[in-house]
């Protein structure tokens, strides 16, 4: 049987065969052997087995966790979070409603950021808890928050449902009287 290699056409059709196919062997302690060099000398690729030298990344998904992550900021946030970040670069002092609350699934830590600097487009400001009983505003990098997992692997998160009700001093006042973000 010749597994395509295309990305798109090995799990579009049997996600939860892929998923068996690639954990197994590595599970059983078949990393690194010949299992590679007998794939390239047939013909199979690098479709099925990838275990060479690293874990295959569908292992994650393995126990039935989705692995398609949804990205961080959506387009419309992003250009929210750029004009306040704009706003903030040019002297003026606001109180922002925050753009996009993130957190990890699995552990305790959340970002609601409310403006992203425009000399880099890459570094957020906003009420970061990180689970530990001490909410501060601070800046965060998105990129460094996409390689953040938790102790189950489940990377960083979107709230695609949050909907800021007050602005972010209210957040901070609150969540150092709770010792966590409450929303």
């Amino acid at each position: 049987m010749r597994i395509p290699t295309e990305p798109g056409n090995r799990i579009r059709v049997f996600p939860a065969f892929y998923n068996s196919a690639c954990a197994l062997p590595f599970f059983y302690g078949c990393d690194g052997l010949r299992i590679g060099a007998c794939a390239r000398m047939h013909g199979y690729g690098s479709a099925v087995l990838r275990f060479g030298t690293k874990a295959h990344p569908r292992i994650l998904g393995f126990v039935g966790i989705p692995t398609m992550t949804l990205p961080l900021v959506t387009a419309d946030e992003r250009a929210r979070l750029l004009a306040h970040g704009a706003a903030r670069a040019a002297g003026q002092h606001l109180d922002p409603l925050p753009v996009v609350r993130l957190f990890t699934p699995d552990a305790h830590a959340t970002w609601l950021l409310a403006a992203l600097d425009p000399a880099d487009c890459d570094t957020a400001s906003g009420l970061i808890d990180l689970g530990i009983g001490m909410p501060a505003l601070g800046t965060v990098k998105l990129s460094d928050l996409a390689g953040i997992v938790g102790p189950r692997k489940l990377p960083v998160r979107r709230d695609r449902y949050f909907q800021a009700a007050r602005p972010l001093s209210e957040y901070v006042r609150l969540a150092q009287e709770n010792g966590s973000i409450t929303d």
